[in-house]
């Protein structure tokens, strides 16, 4: 950052609330490492600013943004264009300036199945159950089918995201070879009977984080048997209680979030700059960040 002059190029995060987020810290160290001349900030975006913070895009020459929630759904009808992912998850994370055309990009699901490829668990083949088909689940579930993903049974309580999981599954079933299902979290028996069925177990709801850090979707770990993948998205506490009860199944893979947000990042990185993302750079600058919270704490 402290290299910036009049020749700096700008990058947004909008979303609301978005000043606890690590993205700044990820991106700016890796803007620094490979001498690029682009600065990162949050901006505090809601919905009814969500307009004004585009136009700026546009205004300031900005090369793009991350967008977060509440406007990942609501920043579309603004945009130019979308790419393949984004229109079929009527969702957007990324935004990319080329001269005043604006193109949306959801970068989360490739967050999602690198991070795993990258751990020694590629998708394809395989079958997940995937718990939530909210802002998380379902671009995790539509990613995951057209890399080639054999199957997802998506679990969603009986609410307004219900309805969501239900138009995943059909995009997934039309557009893809993966077979999707959907069921109500509340079904227990066939939660429970999916997972033991499942290679992975993707839990992509807020539960474990707060003010739900002492909760779990399941909390029998008997549930789990033994060559399960357990995900956890939640990366904040870095350990859930999900994964606690994993653990303490005897599973040896069982991950949180942190590597998802990471490599959603490195993907949105690539899309501005044209280059890799320095992943050992990012990590660095991530736990550096967090001992310095620690000590505050």
């Amino acid at each position: 950052m402290s290299n910036i002059d009049g020749h700096t190029i700008l990058i947004g995060l909008m979303a609301y609330p978005i000043r606890h987020s690590m993205s700044p810290t990820m991106h700016n160290a890796a803007f620094e490492k490979l001498n690029l001349n682009y600065a990162y900030l949050a901006f505090d975006i809601d919905s009814d600013r969500l307009e004004a913070g585009v136009n700026a895009l546009r205004t300031l020459d900005m090369r793009g943004t991350n967008v977060s929630m509440p406007n990942k759904q609501r920043i579309i009808k603004y945009l130019d264009k979308l790419d393949v992912s984004a229109e079929m998850n009527q969702a957007v994370n990324t935004v990319v300036n080329d001269n005043g055309v604006l193109t949306g990009y959801t970068t989360d699901g490739v967050g999602f199945t690198t991070d795993l490829k990258k751990k020694g668990h590629p998708v394809a083949g395989k079958k997940m159950v995937l718990a939530g088909a909210g802002g998380a689940g379902t671009p995790i579930a539509i990613q995951s089918a057209m890399e080639g993903l054999s199957e997802v049974k998506i679990f969603n309580r009986a609410d307004t995201n219900l309805d969501n999981a239900k138009r995943v599954a059909k995009i997934i079933n039309e557009r893809t070879d993966c077979k999707a299902s959907v069921e109500a979290l509340e079904n227990q028996a066939a939660f429970k009977s999916a997972i033991a069925e499942a290679d992975i177990y993707c839990d992509a709801t807020g539960v474990g984080m707060k003010p739900l850090e002492d909760v779990s979707l399941v909390n029998d770990p008997n549930w789990f048997h033994k060559d399960l993948v357990v995900f956890d998205t939640v990366y904040s506490p870095r350990e859930t209680k999900l994964m606690k009860i994993a653990k303490s199944a005897g599973l040896k893979h069982v991950y949180n979030g942190l590597g998802m947000m990471i490599e959603q990042g490195a993907a949105a990185f690539k899309l501005w700059t044209g280059e890799d993302m320095p992943i050992d750079v990012v990590e660095e600058a991530i736990a550096k960040k967090d001992g310095h919270a620690n000590e505050k704490d």
